[in-house]
């Protein structure tokens, strides 16, 4: 072990020591009389200004620390920095909440996320070492000849990043609007403060350095309630193990609840008014007239009645939000018909493998969950952010073993997301469903500000029925010591480990955007006599401005964490995963077939996101073979595949020097071979 490894080790372990010693002293002093709000507040300052400190400390003016971390992570050090990359906001607070809802289907994501280190070790890290340099697009510069399909491979880069950077804002800010009681537009900007204070002045430095520090937040963040949760439920802290004891006993409250008469009152309620929308879409434009008149001739009726105010302001806001067009009437009443119908239906039963009520149904989900491991898998081998890590470490050999320590240190978390949504589930069933509305607890009250829970009593009964509680994915792991009435010191710790995920994942994905800008288009395009300085000051502008916009759209709340993120793996996998490894494994793949399969690809891809999103405007009804858009990329790899195949025998091969690239990299022992680019 070398000395630089020795002192990093103690470092960090005189800084585990302090936090879980900082925890102690927030939880004696919650038993003292501490306030929640208080409590709220110092973990998610402090822990920021934990990261903002490293940051600066580790700033620099060196291009190769800035963009490698000067390529002297040793390998346990670049899997926990790596693990903290790659376990975003949807991993830590999406994945529990999406096992929650969907259960076994929606082990996909466990399967495929997990599955996909594998094809980098195998495929992709050590050879991307060794061709040395900084990013993916210089890759693809090196061996598809020249900057056409570096441009492409920008263009991708960029977008898949964004994508997935507009997911971690969005669960920064998630996070500090709960837990800093501020609007969730205010909550994003003072996240991206934390963000750009981490990478902004040292680079890849900084962002390595400060990336171990967060997964050691997060981990510890994700695993404490957990454990108490398994401890309370089954009398042993091992979570992993015991929660098929629980799941059996979720099995039969389901049982339960799909015969109680008042939740089937509660469904059937949601069916008649999705046959309602359904009538006033056929009807339109007259059913908007219609509804319109109603609602002036009620306001009108409770105003002379001297109606309560409340029933009055209820009124008119319904009036207010009544679409002013029959085109915006039909995509509303189009949304809320297909909520309803939703919640008319009994949800799967938490152990079914692909359920369905009929044989085609079961077939498609099957289908779904296997397009969705592909598109993962895949996805994961190709994530620009992901790959530029092994850059970093000191070689080959480090860089494989990198790998493994990046597996190690995401299955602590991967093999217990399944057990926080058992646990999760029977607090729910057991201890809130059935409950009176008038004694619901707090925290359904407190999500409900941020927009992440709604109840409605449909049947009319005071009773909360499963099919009248709403709750979106993202607020399950965040609200499970709230929903298991564990102290308010583990929601902190939750909450500050939610915004490690988001932030660690936030600052690579920034350093990604901002070095493909910087050093791809400006320097290796546009300026290559351009001095280190210049091309430093452009990576940090671009930098501001990439995390600006994402926060703008972000803002806009575009679907859930995990849907976004899914949406830049399939992205990443159409665009990237072809190209890469054909150029890697076969001589033949040239410039025209790789910018040919990139484009292709991921035009396909965005082309299927569109049609079948709602939020572009689009339908499961143009969807091909019941496929949902989150796996969009599983038409794109094919595709890129066979276009990059056929193109390149239809021109002619690649020149000798590029050949010998690829040999370089693909066998050691072999020189260096002298093309243009040059190889680090």
């Amino acid at each position: 072990m070398s000395a630089f490894s020795r002192q990093l080790r103690r470092y960090y372990g005189w800084y585990t020591g302090t936090f879980l010693f900082f925890v102690v002293m927030l939880a004696i002093g919650e038993q003292l009389g501490l306030s929640q709000h208080l409590i709220g507040h110092v973990f998610l300052f402090v822990t920021i200004a934990i990261y903002a400190s490293i940051g600066v400390m580790s700033r620099t003016t060196d291009v190769s620390e800035y963009y490698v971390a000067g390529r002297r992570v040793p390998a346990v050090f670049n899997g926990m920095a790596t693990a903290a990359d790659w376990m975003s906001a949807a991993s830590y607070i999406g994945l529990a909440g999406t096992l929650y809802f969907s259960g076994f289907e929606g082990l996909a994501f466990v399967t495929g996320w997990t599955g996909g280190f594998v094809l980098v070790a195998l495929l992709l890290a050590p050879y991307l070492r060794k061709f040395g340099q900084y990013t993916i697009p210089d890759f693809l510069g090196a061996r598809y000849q020249g900057n056409v399909a570096r441009l492409v491979g920008l263009g991708a880069t960029v977008l898949a990043s964004f994508v997935y950077l507009v997911a971690q804002i969005y669960g920064v800010g998630l996070v500090t609007s709960r837990f800093v009681s501020v609007e969730f537009e205010i909550g994003l900007f003072i996240g991206l403060a934390g963000i750009l204070v981490c990478s902004f002045l040292g680079g890849m430095r900084a962002v390595t350095w400060t990336q171990v520090a967060q997964y050691v937040i997060l981990i510890i963040a994700y695993l404490v309630p957990v454990v108490i949760l398994s401890y309370k439920l089954t009398g042993v802290p091992v979570p992993q193990i015991m929660y098929g004891t629980v799941l059996s006993q979720v099995t039969e409250r389901e049982a339960e609840l799909l015969v109680d008469p008042g939740e089937v009152e509660a469904r059937k309620q949601y069916r008649y008014r999705s046959q309602d929308y359904a009538s006033k879409i056929a009807d339109l434009p007259g059913s908007l007239d219609a509804e319109r008149r109603s609602l002036i001739e009620r306001l009108n009726i409770m105003r002379l009645e001297n109606a309560s105010a409340r029933e009055i302001a209820a009124t008119e806001r319904s009036l207010r939000d009544l679409p002013r067009t029959p085109e915006e009437a039909r995509v509303q009443w189009n949304k809320a018909q297909a909520e309803s119908l939703e919640r008319s239906r009994a949800p799967p039963r938490h152990a079914d493998a692909h359920p369905g009520r009929t044989p085609q149904e079961r077939t498609a989900s099957r289908n779904n969950f296997l397009a969705l491991v592909f598109v993962l898998m895949v996805g994961t081998a190709a994530l620009p952010h992901i790959l530029m890590r092994y850059y970093t470490t000191p070689g080959v050999v480090e860089a494989r073993r990198s790998v493994f320590w990046s597996l190690f240190f995401i299955f602590l978390l991967y093999v217990t997301a399944p057990a926080y949504a058992v646990f999760a589930k029977w607090e729910v069933y057991n201890n809130v469903i059935g409950s009176s509305l008038s004694i619901l607890p707090d925290w359904v009250a407190s999500w409900g500000k941020v927009g992440l829970v709604h109840i409605e009593d449909i049947n009319g009964d005071g009773i909360l029925q499963l099919a009248e509680l709403t709750m979106n994915t993202d607020v399950i792991m965040l609200a499970t010591p709230e929903i298991a009435g564990l102290p308010y010191v583990v929601t902190g710790l939750v909450a500050a480990g939610g915004l490690a995920a988001a932030l660690s994942t936030a600052d690579g994905l920034l350093l990604t955007i901002s070095n493909a800008l910087s050093h791809d288009l400006y320097y290796k395009v546009i300026n290559p006599a351009a001095s280190t300085h210049r091309r430093l000051v452009i990576s940090k502008s671009q930098l501001l401005v990439v995390a600006v916009v994402a926060a703008w759209v972000a803002s806009l709340r575009p679907d859930n964490i995990l849907f976004m993120v899914g949406l830049a793996f399939s992205i990443g996998a159409a665009s990237f995963f072809p190209a890469l490894v054909l150029g890697i494994f076969w001589k033949r793949a040239n410039r025209p077939g790789a910018v040919a399969g990139m484009l292709i690809g991921l035009g396909v891809t965005l082309y299927y996101v569109v049609r079948t999103h709602p939020f572009f405007g689009g339908s499961m009804a143009n969807a091909w073979f019941e496929i949902n858009p989150i796996s969009a990329g599983v038409f794109g790899v094919p595709l890129g595949f066979a276009v990059i195949v056929i193109v390149s025998l239809l021109t002619p091969p690649p020149p000798k020097e590029i050949q010998d690239l690829v040999d370089y990299v693909r066998y050691p022992q072999l020189p260096n071979p002298d093309t243009s680019e040059g190889r680090a």
